[in-house]
């Protein structure tokens, strides 16, 4: 479970919600099912309008990706792991890894190792990695674009909603109290435009792209600790230079470790 999407969401609607009774609003004001079908079914009709079926369908696995925490290897695990698989390949090979290729779990990591086993050239896997990268990033912009789509096309239905609430306004000119109602009603319409546009559907599209960023950044050090084995870099060698996609007091640590070792 991604518990900050979930807190996120969760203080967004006390945020706003809660405010607004604090305020003075009435609960009840806030149940609006004109407001809710025109911003909630209206940007559902303009993003099906915006996309083909095929990325629409993605949408439930795109919700599962920002509430739940992926399982990836991280810089600080890969580092002795490429480590290790270095000092095995100057001793005894790259051949003597095919045993290694085995115990991987990551697809994208296996593939990598693979080829350098099989013999392939470093430009060769680098190629085929960087190419499974970009079509990866492609896929999660795509998808983080469904989201921010929704963000724009909602508080402009908020705006549509307003306008129909008010054309339904002057329909009680004579009648103050209803009138001061149907006002209230238009502005409700406003109100969940701009909250599900800017708290839920522009912060989902920016989440997907972090995730993205962080998912690549792995990618990126699997490929160069991979070229690196297949090279024959030293163990240390291989640990500076991953190190280096490290923050500063990570990377300090994984060379104090690596001297340690050393020594």
């Amino acid at each position: 479970m991604d518990k900050s999407s979930l807190i996120g969401v969760i203080l967004g609607f006390i945020a706003v919600f809660v405010g607004m009774v604090l305020k003075g609003v009435s609960f009840s004001a806030l149940l609006n099912p004109a407001a809710f079908l025109i911003i909630i079914l209206g940007t559902i009709a303009a993003v099906t309008i915006a996309f083909p079926t095929s990325e629409l369908k993605r949408v439930p696995q795109l919700f599962g990706v920002l509430f739940k925490e992926k399982k990836m290897l991280t810089v600080e695990e890969l580092i002795p792991m490429f480590s290790d698989w270095a000092t095995v390949a100057r001793k005894e090979g790259l051949l003597a890894l095919e045993v290694k290729v085995a115990e991987v779990e990551d697809s994208f990591l296996k593939n990598g190792l693979s080829m350098a086993v099989d013999g392939q050239s470093a430009e060769f896997i680098r190629d085929v990695m960087s190419e499974e990268i970009d079509a990866m990033e492609e896929r999660h912009l795509s998808g983080a674009s469904i989201f921010s789509q929704a963000g724009t096309y909602a508080p402009t239905l908020g705006v549509l909603g307003a306008v129909v609430g008010l054309i339904a306004a002057l329909s009680h000119m004579d009648n103050t109290d209803e009138l001061g109602k149907a006002i209230s009603a238009a502005f409700i319409a406003t109100m969940l435009g701009i909250f599900t546009g800017y708290v839920l559907w522009h912060p989902f599209a920016n989440k997907l792209k972090q995730k993205s960023k962080q998912e690549i950044k792995i990618k990126e050090v699997m490929i160069e600790g991979v070229l690196s084995v297949l090279e024959g870099q030293s163990p240390r060698a291989i640990e500076q230079k991953l190190s280096m996609y490290l923050s500063k007091k990570d990377h300090g640590k994984v060379l104090t470790e690596g001297e340690m070792i050393d020594g």
